[in-house]
This record gives structure tokens, sequence and C-alpha cells, in this order.
């Protein structure tokens, strides 16, 4: 994105840390886990959030594949959308590297930030390994 002002500071720092390979999730004194932007843990209302690092490698434990996208996706389609688990968090992607009707359960994938092909925009992306 060129434009600064129309950079979402929690969102976007969050992908320029993944792309240089330091994704992080957010836990709560509690242990509860999510992803930024938070200011409160979403589960117990904390303010408390400690910024860990994002395990290298998940695995697919669900997905859909898209064929007929809403406007602001549709010169990505077809793609599959997944969700990733690393351990202490899950993570919604989609899958770049691979033709959407081979995606399956059970793959393992690394985070990876990529364009959306319609927007341009930075997505969340899933490459398997």
């Amino acid at each position: 994105m060129s434009d600064e002002s129309a950079r979402d500071a929690g969102f976007d720092d969050w992908l320029d840390a993944a792309e240089t390979g330091d994704a992080y999730y957010l836990e709560c004194p509690a242990g509860h886990t999510s992803l930024p932007p938070r200011r409160l843990c979403p589960t117990c209302g904390a303010a408390e959030l400690d910024e860990r690092p994002l395990p290298e490698m998940g695995e697919i434990e669900t997905f859909t594949v898209t064929h007929v996208p809403t406007p602001a996706f549709e010169d990505d389609a077809p793609y599959a959308t997944a969700i990733a688990d690393f351990g202490p968090i899950r993570v919604t992607g989609q899958v770049v590297d691979l033709d959407p009707d081979a995606v399956d359960t059970g793959l393992p994938v690394e985070l990876d930030v990529t364009s959306s092909e319609t927007t341009g925009e930075r997505v969340i992306g899933f490459k398997t390994v």
C-alpha cells in the first residue's frame, strides 16, 4: 500500500511482521490467544496481551473452495480459503501455491503474505510444505 493514511495500524503492522518472518499472536495472562489487532482479550477482557512468536508450521483443519466470489475477489477465483492450526492459534488464509481442488485437511502449511489478484491488497496466505 502506498498511501500510509489508509493503513490499518494493527493489521498492517502484523502483515509487515509476517512478511519478515516475525509473525506473532497475542496471549493474555489466562492463556487465551488471538491475532492482532486487539486491545483486550476477546475471551476474558484482559488488557495485558503479550506477543508470542507464531509457530513456523501449521496444518489445514478445514477449507472451502470458492468458485463464485464477491466482486472484491473476482479475479482470484477459484481459490481455497483454509483455517490452519498453528498450535496455540488458528489462522484463516488463502492457499496460494496449490490448485484449489488439491487442497485437503491435514496438509502442512507455512504462513505467507500474498496479494489479491483483484485488488492488489495484501492478504494472508498459506504455502504448502
